[in-house]
């Protein structure tokens, strides 16, 4: 993708790589499929890094702006799927 993802350049780098790894599990999400249970270990790191849900919202929504992927549905998909079930939000 042509794009860059939102960061907030207060964090580590440790914590820009996660949060960019969450990014990309979106994006797989929508373009070929990502298991459930990575998908939610990946969403818990991000959400240790961004634990409110101002800026969560804020962020997610930067990234629906730029990608015209929905980090929201994808998770609440999630949410509802059975462990060990592909996401896809083809």
């Amino acid at each position: 993708m042509e794009y860059q993802y939102p960061i907030d350049y207060h964090w580590t780098t440790d914590e820009i790589v996660d949060v960019i790894k969450f990014y990309e599990a979106i994006e797989r999400a929508y373009e070929k499929g990502i298991e459930r249970d990575e998908l939610m270990d990946i969403y818990r790191r991000f959400k240790e890094i961004v634990p409110g849900k101002a800026q969560e919202k804020t962020l997610c929504g930067e990234f629906e702006d730029i990608s015209g992927y929905s980090s929201y549905r994808t998770i609440q998909k999630a949410k509802t799927a059975l462990p060990g079930e592909k996401i896809s939000m083809k």
